[in-house]
């Protein structure tokens, strides 16, 4: 196995929209209900990389298996300093350390760029694996918001994390 983290290419796209598309479907991760076109999966990569935040990959033996990236966590100019993050994982490679391997490379990119603190918007309380991921890459829970969003005919939970970078 080996796994590599870089910074994701154009041609990626065709295999990191499937991985958002499919925890849209199934999971809480994400409040969308329809996965985005392929195209519109594209377009926001372009915006997030237009305003110079990182965007990385997951490969393992020349397949993408994941993908992380750094967005504005707010839009006003007080909140420069700090970025949201976002990390998804193809199910067929949860729980092998392929999550971790990214944020910790997002941390020190965003940190190269001089951002100062890292917000994490979770779906869910009950979305245990990115509390724990978050919590491995030196999160802590700032808030939680009861009964903040719908989706799958039930009310969920918005945990609030962040980091010093």
């Amino acid at each position: 196995m080996s796994l590599l983290i870089r910074p994701s290419r154009d041609d990626d796209i065709t295999s990191i929209a499937p991985i958002y598309a499919e925890s849209v479907k199934t999971g809480t991760a994400s409040w969308e209900y329809e996965p985005p076109s392929v195209e519109e999966f594209a377009a926001r990569r372009r915006e997030i990389l237009a305003k110079d935040f990182p965007y990385f990959v997951a490969e393992l033996d020349g397949n993408v298996i994941g993908y992380s990236y750094a967005s504005s966590y707010r839009s006003r100019i007080g909140y420069r300093f700090t970025v949201e993050d976002s990390v998804y994982v193809s199910p067929a490679a949860a729980g092998r350390g392929v999550g971790k391997a990214l944020l910790n490379r997002l941390i020190d990119a965003c940190r190269e760029q001089d951002f100062c603190s890292m917000v994490a918007v979770i779906g869910d309380s009950n979305n245990r694996a990115s509390i724990a991921l978050h919590e491995a890459c030196g999160f802590h829970v700032v808030g939680v918001f009861p009964a903040l969003g719908f989706k799958f005919d039930r009310w969920l939970d918005c945990v609030q994390m962040m980091r010093k970078i």
